[in-house]
Parts: C-alpha cells; structure tokens; sequence
C-alpha cells in the first residue's frame, strides 16, 4: 500500500478556497513524521486506528472517530492497522465556527460520507456550485460533531512524566499514588499536586484515560475484549465494560460496531 509524500500536502494549502480534502494511504507500523499544517486539519480514517501524537500529548483515533488539529499544531501520525486516510484542510480564518482546541469528534453517517466524496473535490471548485454546497455541508457537519475524550496529556515535570511513561508502558501496572510517591523520595500531596497542574487530571484519572486509549488500540487490532481488559489492568471483563460504558455509554463491542 502507497502512502501520500508530504509535498503532496502543498497543493491543499495553496489554493485560494477555504477548504480542500485529500486521500492517503498508509501501511500498518507506518508514520508520517513530525510536520505542521498551516490550516486545520480533520483527520479521519475509513480503515485502521491512527495514534496522533503532539507535545501537549496524544490522542487515538479509532473508526467513526475524527481529529480536529489546529493549525500549526506540530503532530506525527503513527498507523495501527492499514489506514485509509481521508482529510480535510480547513482555513480557519475564513470558515467560522470551528473547534476552538484540537479535539477528537465523533463521525457521523453524513460526515463520514461527506468527507468520502470530499476527497474528489478539485481544491480549486466553482464557488456557488455543487462542489462548494458539499464542502460546507461538511464544516456544518463538523460544528455540530460531539467532542470525545480521547486525549491523554503529556506532564512537563519529569517527576509526573517518569510516571506516566511507565504507566503508558505498562497499563496493567496497579502501583498506587504511595509507592511512586516512595520511589521518587516526594510525598503522595506532591504527586497529586503535580498531576493536577500538569495534566489536569488525578492519577486516577489519567491513569484510567492511559487505559481506555491503550484499549481502543488493542480492541482496533482485533484481540479478544477479556484479554484487552486483564493487559489494562482491569480483574474481569465485566469490570473494563463497566468503566467503558462510563466513558462512551456503550459497551466496547458497540463502539466500533
């Protein structure tokens, strides 16, 4: 399978419209390199989980989700599974409305095949035509999009990063706030004071958030839900369904379905 090279992006950007869409395909295992985008970008794929990662941190995309990237926001797109990417360049200085903050959206029926046809949309269209109604139909769908939580942010401190980084490593890892707390020579108000200003979260938080993206890799990827819920750190399957359905309302299996 083929992948777009980066220069082919050139063209999206440069043309006098205020949106254009492309496609790329990429291979299981392939990335894209850090790189920028001077407009917005709506990052979807038909196939495949993409793995978006930036200096804030990173977000995982499954099926029938999307990215909302601001522009210039310097990310690399790592590629679980073949994936068929379908994106859409936004300039965010002409069309209103747009997510304020990178975001992962869910994708409906509409948009998804919105951004489908998008794709054959010459980037210098006949504004007033046919062309032009299906690109702002597509940001009219895009504003109404509900935004997921699918964002797990990266800590400055290297104390809480040394944390996370294990936890990333090892989600099944069940160490409390104590023990990392005695292994770093800080007391357990300094981590919990440290995770909340760097992340935004409690370590419980971010660590079940560690979880939930680890599981929709593995999930993506085709394995067995009891045994993506033992390597998550969860005692029984029924246990990982429950904190799933918290987050998403459905249970995993409804999710990609």
């Amino acid at each position: 399978m083929e992948h777009t090279p980066a220069r082919a992006h050139f063209a999206y950007h440069d043309t006098a419209r205020p949106m254009a869409a492309m496609v790329a395909n990429w291979p299981a295992g392939a990335a894209t390199g850090w790189h920028s985008h001077p407009r917005g970008q709506l990052l979807y794929a038909i196939t495949g989980v993409m793995i978006v990662q930036s200096a804030a941190g990173s977000w995982v995309v499954p099926p029938n989700r999307a990215l909302w990237l601001e522009a210039g926001v310097e990310h690399n797109v790592r590629m679980s599974g073949d994936v068929q990417m379908r994106t859409a360049f936004i300039d965010a200085a002409r069309v209103s409305g747009l997510p304020t903050t990178s975001c992962v959206i869910n994708v409906s029926p509409l948009l998804r095949e919105l951004l489908v046809a998008a794709v054959a949309v010459p980037v210098d269209y006949l504004e007033g035509g046919r062309d032009d109604r299906l690109m702002r139909l597509l940001v009219d769908e895009l504003q109404v999009s509900a935004a997921l939580p699918l964002h797990l942010p990266t800590p400055a401190d290297a104390r809480v990063r040394s944390i996370c980084d294990a936890i990333v490593a090892q989600p099944a890892d069940t160490s409390t706030v104590g023990q990392w707390a005695e292994q770093l020579g800080v007391s357990t108000k300094t981590i919990h004071r440290l995770f909340l200003r760097e992340t935004g979260m409690t370590f419980a938080q971010w660590r079940e958030q560690a979880r939930l993206l680890f599981a929709l890799r593995q999930i993506a990827e085709g394995r067995r839900i009891l045994d993506v819920a033992i390597d998550s750190g969860y005692s029984s399957q029924s246990a990982f369904t429950a904190m799933f359905r918290r987050h998403f309302g459905v249970t995993p299996t409804d999710f990609y379905r």
